[in-house]
């Protein structure tokens, strides 16, 4: 239980400190400060959350890692069911918070279809997604690593969200996109490109890693 808990807390802090930056700095391709501080606050968020909860639940904090993980048979179908459900409470829990401190006209922070192209938009979420959780899954692979994962793990979800924020707002994480729900509209209509993109990205980042470490 404390291992699920501990997913809710980490979901939680990461999408309400790096959706609720991405509302309070206008983040937009024409604020740039405002760009670089959202993506700089998503990858801190992971920073943070690593060093804190890291060894309780491994600091998954995405459906799409934990996805990665019970492919590559680091993690059992019991637990990846349980993560999922405290992934998935920790973001709704967070923009229900963030819907009310900002409001609905706000976004809170919620995706968006790339030039209105679904399909383009989920071609864009499989690579960005697959790029980072092919570091996840390289930089926890070794022992060695161990001190520096969190860090270099918080760094790669900001690389991705340099190019990803501007254009899709960079989900990589179906439960950090359920804000949507708070937003309504079209980021709602779109929400399901947030979820299936990411884990078809995580899929494919496990397969390539699973080639690429394979001893034969």
């Amino acid at each position: 239980m404390k291992k699920y808990i501990s997913e809710f807390i980490g979901t939680f802090v990461l999408t309400f400190f790096g959706c609720g930056t991405a509302v309070v700095t206008q983040c937009s391709t024409e604020n740039y400060p405002g760009y670089l501080l959202t993506a700089l606050a998503f990858g801190l968020s992971i920073v943070a959350m690593a060093y804190s909860i890291g060894n309780i639940s491994g600091c998954h904090i995405n459906p799409a890692v934990s996805f990665a993980m019970l492919l590559s048979k680091k993690l059992d179908s019991k637990d990846f069911v349980g993560y999922v459900i405290a992934q998935c409470a920790g973001g709704l829990v967070a923009g229900a918070l963030l819907a009310a401190i900002f409001g609905r006209a706000s976004g809170v922070g919620s995706n968006g279809l790339y030039n209105g192209n679904a399909m383009l938009s989920i071609l864009i979420e499989i690579i960005l997604t697959c790029v980072f959780i092919l570091t996840i899954l390289g930089v926890t692979s070794r022992p060695a690593f161990g001190s520096v994962a969190g860090l270099v793990i918080g760094l790669s979800l900001a690389f991705v969200h340099i190019l990803g924020i501007g254009l899709t707002g960079t989900s990589v994480n179906p439960a950090r996109s359920l804000v949507a729900i708070f937003a309504g509209g079209d980021a709602l209509k779109a929400l399901w490109v947030f979820i299936v993109a990411p884990l078809i990205g995580a899929a494919l980042a496990s397969f390539i890693y699973g080639f690429l470490d394979a001893k034969e």
